[in-house]
């Protein structure tokens, strides 16, 4: 396992700086780099790292999501909160509901079975859009608007939504549906339980931080400790159909630090920041690993145009959602290519409904065909998210100046 994490680090630092240098995002060399290195292409990954790969991959899911909660500025939010609402179900629903009409149209699924292919691709991949968004609010872009704190706090939510969805009509096609409207109902419920956990934890950690005044390394350490117990907290819950959102508890607990002491959340993220590089290299290549390259050829051109029908329905969702709001048509068109990108969540659970058809002894050629499309939708989705995010975003976020800036620049126009 040492082996292959070194082989990881180094490669990864590697296509990172190659794809930079071509102006393409980073991430789209690493997940290349997972996907070659994978057990479906070369592989070339030691068993040992293969199996811890989904414990690797949440740790630095955390990363980015405590880094993306310690971003999240109250005024913003107050700014941008009820769009990043409507932008964390409207889409996703679309999206869902037009893959599961759609779907026996293109592939042999009948409507239920395309219902929970269409809610496993409807979720937005936090570990593409989070890290983009937080690199577009740490250079001030889109500031002014509150625009990649919008989509950096709906995505989250958006996860929520489709997995909780999907869970339910996986329950109907398996037979375990006896409390689907307790499950609907978990989706408010879990992610109020997890921000009401999340602000407390993190307040508790605050006070803990004032009392005790340990390194930023120390509080850093300790904030990514309780996230993870987070993490298990939830997988506890769950044999007890109690609901609760532990990632977005995480962002909740940084957000609470952040509003209690600027100064040490912005050491914490400084902190993390560091981690990330290492972090980001496990997180993009184990999730390229995932990627059966087989399984995209038997999708075909039929479960491409599925995909392109369901983000044409998710764009509308994000039109509809900004409808009335100040944001100009170009900087809707960023929240847009910005909720294209699909990888963690299809790479997690893209396979559950196969699993599912085998322990049921069921026929598993719709199981099949549900994980060849997802598979796809990272293929496709991903590269063309990140990179359509960068170009767009580079030229259509403005860059927030201080009042001295502004006036120097308004005086150069003037001449």
């Amino acid at each position: 396992m040492a082996f292959s994490i070194a082989e990881m680090i180094l490669l990864g630092l590697f296509v990172d700086w190659v794809f930079r240098r071509m102006r393409m995002p980073g991430l789209l060399g690493m997940l290349l780099l997972g996907v070659l290195f994978g057990p479906y292409v070369l592989d070339l990954m030691q068993p040992g790292f293969s199996a811890a790969s989904s414990d690797l991959r949440m740790i630095a899911l955390i990363v980015i999501l405590l880094r993306a909660g310690l971003e999240l500025s109250k005024d913003v939010l107050n700014r941008v909160g009820v769009r990043a609402l409507l932008l964390s179900f409207i889409p996703g629903i679309l999206e869902g509901g037009t893959i599961a009409f759609l779907g026996p149209r293109f592939l042999p699924l009948t409507h239920l079975e395309s219902a929970m292919l269409g809610f496993i691709i409807a979720a937005v991949s936090p570990a593409v859009v989070v890290p983009m968004m937080i690199d577009f609010i740490e250079r001030k872009m889109g500031a002014v608007k509150g625009i990649p704190t919008m989509v950096l706090a709906a995505a989250s939510l958006d996860d929520v939504v489709a997995i909780v969805i999907f869970s339910v009509f996986l329950g109907f096609y398996t037979g375990t549906s006896e409390h689907v409207l307790l499950k609907l109902a978990g989706i408010p419920v879990s992610i109020i339980a997890g921000v009401g956990v999340g602000l407390l934890l993190g307040w508790l950690l605050f006070r803990l931080f004032e009392k005790f005044d340990p390194r930023a390394t120390k509080r850093t350490l300790v904030v990514i400790g309780v996230s993870l117990l987070l993490v298990r907290l939830e997988q506890l819950l769950q044999n007890f159909d109690v609901p609760f959102a532990a990632l977005v508890a995480v962002m909740a607990m940084g957000f609470i630090i952040l509003e209690k002491r600027e100064g040490m959340a912005h050491e914490i993220s400084s902190k993390l920041a560091k981690f990330w590089i290492f972090a980001s290299i496990m997180l993009f290549t184990l999730v390229g690993a995932q990627v059966d390259i087989s399984l995209v050829w038997d999708a075909g051109l039929s479960g491409l145009g599925l995909i392109v029908c369901g983000l044409a329905a998710r764009s509308a969702g994000v039109m509809v959602s900004l409808a009335g709001s100040a944001l100009t048509v170009p900087e809707r068109i960023f929240v847009v290519v910005s909720y294209w990108p699909k990888a963690t969540v299809q790479a997690a659970i893209g396979a559950v409904p196969l699993m599912a058809m085998q322990a049921g002894e069921m026929d598993t050629m719709p199981g099949s065909i549900i994980l060849a499309v997802a598979v796809m939708s990272i293929v496709f989705t991903a590269p063309l998210g990140a990179i359509a995010i960068r170009l767009v975003g580079e030229k259509v976020l403005e860059e927030e100046v201080s009042g001295e800036e502004h006036a120097r620049k308004a005086a150069y126009d003037s001449v």
